[in-house]
């Protein structure tokens, strides 16, 4: 396996020319994997994208395997159990908390078999505090969003669970440079007041632009002080480069095809500030119509809705392949260069300023095209170095 970083954690957040660059060449998956076959799924997930291997989830499992059951079963002095509308917090732990705990352990136990001896990055996903708060209710059947203060005991409860994860992530690979990803999905929903309230008549208030930036830095700070790269993803439209940039992640995951050319100069300022590009540009399920993720996986689009929907899946676009999407990796990739030479920015910086992922989670489609589709991302990785032209 590659041991060479792709994110250098010893840069703190500040100034563009302290912000981690990638290896050359690196490609990852989004997080979420099909089915419930926890060995076959992290094996995939370490061989098939070596310069970034990564924690998967598999949803297919149940309640508490989900992204955000698993990110419910880190939080500290918090609990959850699963209610027919979706996850609602309750005063005290429960069989869904349980039952989550005891998944994310059974995989942190396989990971640490698969990476025996490892040195290098290592990518774990956790649901943002913005997407969490959207997506799980209070005890009055309402979001989370809609009270200010459960936000910031979220917020509070979600930092400390997320020390302590990554602390126990070093133990069990110590050898590894840990990067944590933020899955915020419904940030953009969040920011523009589009989360629907739990009768669906109506929609809650959009959160302060400031207080949202605030309650991510609060979690990026406390990441890197643990050794941890932080990036943010969304495969939702419209995700704010520069809120997360100024939030100090170090990387941004989206749906490369979603992007319009009103957001190319953001991403322009983005990058030369130094914040690296995951593109998504391979579709995420088999049919290669782009249609990707599933729900309670990974990346799940989440443009609205309400508690129980807001991690909803959706659905995302590859590389423009057509019906062969796996066929032509330097041509997954093609829409990137293009984006590149429109911006004026070097060839050169190219294969150090982005790294190739699927579109979204792969827990929609088949093992045998989760395999192929991470396979694939990493050879259109390196073609960014062969050929950054």
């Amino acid at each position: 396996m590659n041991d060479e970083s792709t994110f250098d954690t010893s840069a703190p957040a500040g100034p563009a020319d302290t912000l981690p660059r990638p290896a050359p060449g690196s490609a990852t998956g989004v997080g979420s994997m099909p089915g419930d076959d926890v060995r076959e799924a992290v094996r995939v997930a370490v061989e098939a994208v070596p310069t970034l291997p990564f924690l998967p989830e598999l949803p297919a499992r149940g309640p508490g395997a989900d992204m955000i059951g698993r990110t419910l079963g880190m939080l500290v002095e918090l609990y959850a159990r699963v209610e027919p509308s979706g996850w609602r917090f309750g005063d005290r732990p429960g069989r869904d908390t349980r039952r989550a705990r005891a998944f994310l352990a059974q995989d942190l136990d396989t990971l640490e078999e698969f990476t025996q001896g490892y040195e290098g990055p290592l990518k774990v996903q956790v649901v943002g505090p913005w997407t969490l708060a959207a997506s799980v209710e209070l005890r009055g059947g309402e979001a989370a969003l809609s009270d200010p203060g459960a936000c910031r005991d979220l917020t509070a409860s979600l930092t400390e669970g997320l020390r302590l994860h990554l602390a126990d992530l070093a133990r069990r690979v110590p050898g590894a440079r840990p990067v944590l990803q933020l899955d915020e999905p419904s940030l953009t929903a969040v920011l523009l007041g589009r989360i629907r309230s739990a009768s669906g008549y109506r929609t809650h208030r959009a959160v302060d632009r400031a207080v949202v930036e605030g309650a991510l830095r609060e979690i990026v700070e406390t990441a890197r002080a643990a050794g941890a790269a932080v990036i943010a993803h969304s495969c939702a439209p419209s995700v704010p480069f520069g809120l997360l940039r100024r939030a100090g992640v170090s990387g941004v995951s989206f749906d490369f095809s979603l992007l319009t050319e009103s957001e190319w100069d953001t991403i322009g300022e983005a990058v030369e500030a130094g914040t690296v590009l995951l593109a998504g540009v391979v579709p995420g399920t088999d049919t290669g119509t782009g249609a990707s993720g599933s729900s309670g996986s990974s990346g799940a689009s989440a443009a609205g809705g309400g508690a129980s929907g807001a991690a909803a899946s959706g659905t995302g676009s590859g590389s423009g392949t057509g019906s062969t999407p796996l066929s032509d990796p330097a041509g997954s990739v093609s829409g990137v260069r293009s984006l590149w030479r429109g911006l004026g920015l070097s060839p050169g910086t190219l294969a150090e300023s982005v790294v190739v992922t699927p579109a979204c989670g792969l827990a929609g489609a088949s093992p045998g095209y989760a395999r192929a589709a991470l396979t694939h991302c990493a050879k259109a990785a390196r073609t960014l170095v062969d050929d950054p032209e």
